[in-house]
């Protein structure tokens, strides 16, 4: 995946010699069956939902999504899920592709099986890199495991449009494909245990969401669980008992309750770790509790950050460390970005208010309505959102921010450098936002803070 395919090819470029063990496509989950395909069918529903707000384009809006071109496109994105370019990528990066199942057999050693069954050993000289990332968690739910339901595999690979699909979680996963099914024409139901989705962030983001969901047509129950899964047959309906003995009827069911590390079939017993569990590591990504320090893990096996581009981050410093250069990870704890892309999207870094203040940070927080910038008028009608920051008052610098509302994931990088760079408001009075663009709420804020 992203995260081995970034420290081998920082390793490399650095003078190591460098194998790439794949069992499955080079590039990962992320490549084919998260990141990418899940936004080449969320881009086109957000694309009309942008134009239905701009008086003069959405006049001609004469029907729905062609759902048949919009798969399409997904299948062009993800090269029709063959990886001949990455391998010849990482060729030309001077990686040497192993392909099969990586195991440890004992310290710096790898046995690699292959499809045939021949086993290829391996012996790192240096160094060997976990970075297997992680697999969809499966509740304990009687007869789900059974039924054979969706997981983001199926979810964002699917060949057709469902009539009817059940989506059994509310966080990012769960709300984007959501959110992109019911815009290719899907009856969507989505069953969340909590009391809202999207619960790790600000309380203002799952109500905008949930609120956006059901604006679009998805069924949203909140503080409701499945508790009971029945398929009728290999490819029939599923029947969803739900707590209070309601049922629900889909012709598919995704579910997206979490992830855990893909760690349990890597032989880490051999080298005193526990299969199955996160690698624990340092903020030189490397295990601990391994003697000798050869062992590191980044991106989702070591359970920092489940996120691409922070596995990304990981490895492009653990490339650093295998060559002994100092660094350290220290964007894990402190300027973490994410981007959900429903419509409206999501923006966030660092930390939300509560996180704040149950980590002792003297905080004061400032909020704006993105719809009363000059600059959402002019994008469109009726655009709403909302933007907030965390600010550390002894220091008067931003430690979180959280935008809501068209087109804020291309507004957050400024939020990440504002954040990671502790970048007092002081200075930041000085960063004139360009008018008329949405980027002008950071003035607003600034003023709302009392500057």
């Amino acid at each position: 995946g992203p995260a081995g395919e970034n420290a081998g090819a920082r390793a490399a470029a650095g003078g190591l010699k460098v194998a790439l063990v794949e069992q499955e496509l080079l590039g990962g989950e992320c490549s084919y069956w998260a990141c990418m395909p899940s936004k080449a069918l969320l881009h086109p529903g957000e694309t009309l939902w942008l134009a239905q707000h701009t008086p003069g384009v959405r006049e001609l809006i004469q029907g729905p999504l062609k759902a048949d071109a919009v798969l399409k496109h997904r299948d062009q994105l993800v090269s029709g899920y063959d990886d001949r370019g990455q391998v010849k990528w990482a060729e030309g990066a001077k990686l040497t592709v192993v392909r099969g199942h990586g195991r440890l057999t004992g310290p710096r050693k790898v046995a690699v099986t292959g499809k045939e069954g021949k086993v290829r050993e391996l012996e790192a000289r240096h160094a060997v890199v976990v970075a297997t990332g992680s697999k969809p968690r499966l509740p304990d739910i009687a007869g789900l495991k059974d039924s054979r339901p969706w997981d983001n595999r199926e979810g964002t690979g699917a060949k057709a449009v469902p009539g009817r699909l059940v989506v059994l979680g509310g966080g990012v996963e769960a709300v984007e494909l959501a959110q992109a099914w019911r815009d290719l024409g899907s009856e969507v139901t989505l069953v969340q245990r909590g009391p809202r989705v999207l619960k790790r962030f600000e309380p203002f983001v799952g109500e905008q969401v949930t609120q956006a969901l059901r604006d679009s047509g998805v069924r949203v129950l909140l503080e409701t669980q499945a508790t009971k899964v029945q398929r009728s047959g290999a490819q029939g309906e599923y029947t969803i008992t739900l707590t209070g003995g309601d049922t629900l009827r889909a012709d598919a069911l995704l579910v997206a309750m979490g992830r855990t590390a893909r760690t349990d079939d890597l032989g880490l017993d051999t080298v005193g770790l526990k299969p199955g569990a996160s690698i624990e590591v340092d903020d030189q990504l490397r295990a601990q509790g391994v003697d000798g320090g050869w062992l590191y893990a980044c991106g989702d096996a070591n359970g920092r950050n489940l996120l691409t581009h922070m596995g990304k981050y990981q490895a492009r410093l653990l490339g650093d460390v295998l060559l002994g250069k100092p660094a350290k990870a220290w964007a894990d704890a402190k300027a973490v970005p994410q981007v959900i892309f429903t419509h409206p999207q999501v923006g966030s870094v660092g930390l939300t208010e509560a996180q704040a203040r149950k980590a002792g940070v003297p905080v004061k927080t400032v909020q704006y309505e993105l719809g009363d910038v000059a600059g959402a008028s002019v994008m469109g009608k009726d655009l709403k959102g909302t933007a907030k920051l965390v600010v550390d008052e002894q220091r008067r610098v931003i430690v979180g921010a959280t935008f809501t509302g068209p087109g804020v994931g291309e507004m957050l990088h400024a939020a990440t450098i504002a954040v990671a760079g502790e970048v007092t408001l002081d200075t930041l009075w000085h960063a004139v936002p360009s008018y008329p663009t949405v980027s002008e709420v950071w003035l607003r804020l600034l003023e709302a803070y009392g500057l």
